[in-house]
């Protein structure tokens, strides 16, 4: 990549340590549906959300959806069904989650958990949490990472306090317990009734944090930390039980790798010379977007076996690839294997929600909303 838009993209990757000079900007409108693709009324998964963060300081994250029954691709639904809140979702969309019939979007910046409908995207109400970064579930309890105080004006801060994962209860949307973990606490998962965290340290480079914090969710205590490698970012399960772990490396000479932990043994067995900067797994399949920062222009859309731990090739097999100039968010449909890859281009503008086969081959794309990232598949 040329030197200017490795600069973009660099700030862009680490943009949750930077408060930009974005200016307020009104709510887009909401847009009539678009037919891109033809319609499939055959599947269990009725569509998908997709989550734009928008530019971090111009409260511009906005929801989009397809819609797998119509082929239509709908943005900003979420103003659409609020008209009445005369506002988009905030400053920065983090993560997004269904879980049974509601759906919750972490919006970073604002300090919000906004609660809707699954089915409608209507508003339900917002949990308040500092910071809050991603959320998952089980057994009616919500886990929300928040990295405790507010984010740095100047992007790094020293003296940052330790993150938290906070536990609320899904029917009343009441937080009942906090628990430290580590330093600005990023994805979580669980996994035989253990939360694992991914610590990040994300506000203190170079001493970046490099810990998987485990936490028992039967007393909701904090059994151990495992040593994993610096700035931790993203955390899965495989299919047989093991721990998938990204490293974002330090942006320059380190750069992302994937590593295998044992949650029994608390170890690192394995890990993939591969960068990866955004990955999701389907069945034993690990699907990721890379792009090497040690300063190679090197940006990468692979599949990798999790039995072998060996690159299996491109997603993208019909050369369509060469349109997506930077790679942002990617999703599989598992029912289908429809392969969702977002492209957030220069992160100021408009990107694209590109859709593909399970053979890699090109369905459709859209037109998104400023830096689409997140998704979550609403099931019939």
């Amino acid at each position: 990549m040329n030197k200017t838009f490795f600069s973009v993209a660099i700030c862009a990757i680490i943009a949750l340590f930077f408060i930009g000079c974005v200016p307020q900007v009104p709510p887009a409108p909401p847009t009539t549906p678009d037919t891109v693709a033809q319609g499939d009324s055959s599947l269990e998964i009725a569509g998908v959300y997709v989550l734009n963060e928008g530019n971090m300081g111009a409260n511009k994250a906005t929801l989009d959806y397809f819609d797998y029954t119509s082929g239509q691709y709908t943005k900003n639904i979420f103003l659409a069904q609020n008209p009445e809140l005369a506002k988009d979702l905030g400053d920065v969309g983090n993560d997004l989650v269904i879980y049974g019939n509601k759906m919750y979007a972490v919006i970073n910046c604002s300090n919000l958990i906004e609660v809707m409908d699954a089915k409608t995207a209507k508003h339900i109400t917002q949990i308040n949490v500092p910071n809050c970064r991603y959320i998952t579930f089980k057994d009616g309890k919500g886990y929300i990472s928040s990295y405790a105080g507010p984010v740095p004006t100047v992007g790094i801060d020293p003296n940052a306090r330790q993150g938290y994962v906070a536990r609320f209860d899904t029917t009343t949307f009441t937080i009942t317990d906090t628990l430290l973990v580590g330093y600005q606490p990023e994805q979580m998962v669980i996994l035989n009734n253990k939360l694992y965290v991914a610590n990040s340290g994300g506000y203190m480079p170079p001493q970046y944090d490099n810990r998987v914090s485990v936490i028992n969710l039967q007393d909701f205590t904090l059994e151990k930390h495992i040593a994993v490698a610096p700035n931790l970012h993203q955390i899965a399960a495989s299919s047989k039980g093991k721990l998938i772990v990204t490293s974002r490396g330090d942006y320059m000479d380190r750069p992302s790798r994937v590593f295998i932990v044992d949650p029994q043994q608390g170890v690192v067995t394995d890990s993939i010379d591969h960068p990866v900067t955004s990955m999701c797994i389907n069945k034993d399949t690990l699907y990721t977007l890379s792009i090497d920062w040690s300063g190679a222009s090197n940006m990468q859309i692979k599949k990798i076996d999790l039995n072998t731990l060996q690159v299996l090739g491109d997603i993208i097999t019909d050369g369509t690839g060469s349109s997506i100039a930077t790679p942002y968010g990617i999703i599989v449909n598992p029912i289908n294997g429809d392969i969702f890859i977002t492209d957030v281009k220069n992160y100021v503008t408009p990107g694209t929600v590109y859709c593909f086969t399970k053979d890699g081959k090109k369905k459709f794309e859209a037109t998104a909303g400023e830096i689409p990232a997140h998704f979550a598949f609403l099931y019939k």
